[in-house]
């Protein structure tokens, strides 16, 4: 009898087309939302705005992204230890649906945080675990994996891509809300794909990987109700003393996100089951994590700092043809997707490659030099008028080589630094260096201005590659102190 053959996607397990297309409307929604979102918040009421000051906005949108990573440690746990993989992606793409047409409903403020709640718990749940199941459609010695991941990696810049050229085309030049709308459409499109494809998964997949035993139950829903009465008591605290407002509710969540890794880091340290070169790992990851985070900070200003230099500073009418400033944000992506291959041939090929923290090294001085070309516009033409988009690209072009030095470099180093009893919450200090350094940038933006952008962009930059180059001159005790892990 002849056996049948498994249905693959290019040459992939098929499961794999599911979790592509998944993740693409998903990635879709969420930076088509993105590229509109702060015009949205500081346009004035008679364009379809809210009105809000430039300032407010930008603090705002920074600590949204940081919140969303916040959020995904969260996603992880509930998927590990309640519902499963399956189950918590489905959940997360439905919150994030509804965000999204909360969005799209012409009713103002509220909406809008409405939506920020739901996109952020959404987003929180969907994604740690989708990529988690991709993991899961290949067993350990399938030489398919890591062409998989590049794959569905591909899938998640082509929805980053197409959408602020649609959707931020729609939204601005349009109308805001129906710019929103096709972002809720994307995610519908995501959520069909998914369920119509759920055969296509393991039962492992449907249910948790470490689920609550009875005993635990008491134990953790006493924290859960301990933080959130200290979250609620400080909040009343700010209404009675008159302190309750938007930029104190970014503050508190700045402290929360700079606090958390502090608090993992000690648990890790302090913990009697990590043994003395697990320690010593740990001890190595902490500069790369700061490293990160001053990274993650200039690469997530794209939708913040320089999607307003694209609105206030750019010439966005070329050839007679009329840009839309948030069709900008479709450079990160595309430039991810340009330089992907070569990253990858110069990895395999060069046999003397630097190791992970010399290549953060040259990751951040990259990064700290996107923010120092940003300057130049300034220096050489001053700040009262536009400039060429050609200054945007560089920069951008210049943070994306910053981000193939530390992003993939990051996932991977994560996973080979972590203690065998912190696995999974090692893999959730990456979300949390780009959740701090997106806290740390909702507050460094309000110094953002006209009168200040040479200075901002300097000033930032010049941290950057500074701590790059120090870093430099402490790769070998870091090396040393990974105890063999290179």
């Amino acid at each position: 009898m002849e056996e049948k053959q498994e249905k693959t996607f290019f040459g992939q397990p098929h499961g794999l087309s599911t979790l592509f297309f998944t993740e693409m409307w998903e990635r879709f929604s969420y930076y088509g939302m993105r590229a509109i979102l702060l015009f949205y918040m500081y346009f004035a009421l008679d364009k379809g705005g809210l009105g809000f000051d430039k300032t407010t906005a930008m603090s705002v949108m920074a600590i949204y992204g940081s919140m969303v990573y916040l959020a995904s440690v969260v996603g992880g746990w509930l998927s590990d230890r309640i519902w499963g993989s399956f189950k918590t992606v489905f959940i997360g793409g439905v919150l994030i649906m509804l965000g999204h047409i909360a969005l799209a409903m012409p009713m103002g403020a509220t909406a809008l945080f409405i939506s920020i709640a739901l996109i952020v718990a959404g987003t929180g749940l969907l994604k740690p675990n989708v990529s988690e199941m991709v993991g899961s459609l290949y067993s350990e010695n399938d030489r398919r994996r890591d062409a998989g991941f590049n794959m569905f990696v591909f899938g998640i810049n082509l929805g980053s891509f197409v959408a602020p050229i649609l959707v931020g085309a729609v939204g601005q030049k349009i109308d805001f809300h129906l710019g929103f709308s096709l972002a809720a459409v994307g995610m519908f499109f995501g959520l069909i794909q998914y369920y119509r494809g759920r055969s296509q998964f393991s039962k492992e997949n449907s249910k948790p990987n470490d689920p609550i035993a009875p005993e635990e139950l008491s134990s953790v829903i006493r924290k859960i109700v301990i933080g959130v009465v200290v979250v609620v008591a400080v909040v009343l605290g700010m209404q009675f003393t008159g302190n309750l407002n938007i930029d104190n509710i970014v503050l508190m969540i700045s402290i929360i996100a700079i606090a958390l890794p502090i608090v993992y880091f000690s648990r890790m340290l302090g913990s009697k089951k990590v043994t003395k070169k697990e320690r010593s790992r740990v001890i190595a990851y902490i500069p790369l994590f700061i490293a990160a985070a001053i990274f993650w900070g200039i690469e997530e200003s794209g939708s913040v700092v320089l999607a307003l230099f694209a609105e206030d500073r750019t010439i966005l009418n070329i050839g007679g043809h009329s840009l839309a400033a948030s069709n900008f944000q479709s450079l990160n992506p595309l430039f991810i997707m340009l330089l992907t291959p070569f990253f990858v041939w110069l990895w395999s090929a060069w046999k003397k490659q630097p190791s992970a923290p010399g290549k953060f090294a040259v990751g951040l001085i990259f990064a700290g030099l996107s923010y120092m070309f940003m300057a130049l516009p300034g220096l050489l033409h001053g700040t009262g008028g536009r400039v060429s988009p050609f200054w945007l690209i560089g920069s951008w072009f210049i943070v994306e080589i910053a981000e193939m030095l530390i992003s993939p470099i990051g996932l991977s180093i994560t996973t080979k630094l972590a203690p065998k009893a912190f696995q999974s919450q090692m893999m959730s200090m990456w979300f949390l260096a780009d959740a701090a350094g997106q806290a740390i940038n909702s507050q460094l933006v309000r110094l953002y201005s006209p009168q200040t952008e040479i200075s901002y962009f300097l000033g930032i930059g010049i941290v950057s590659a500074i701590f790059g180059i120090v870093l430099i001159f402490f790769v070998k005790p870091i090396h040393k102190l990974m105890e063999g892990v290179n």
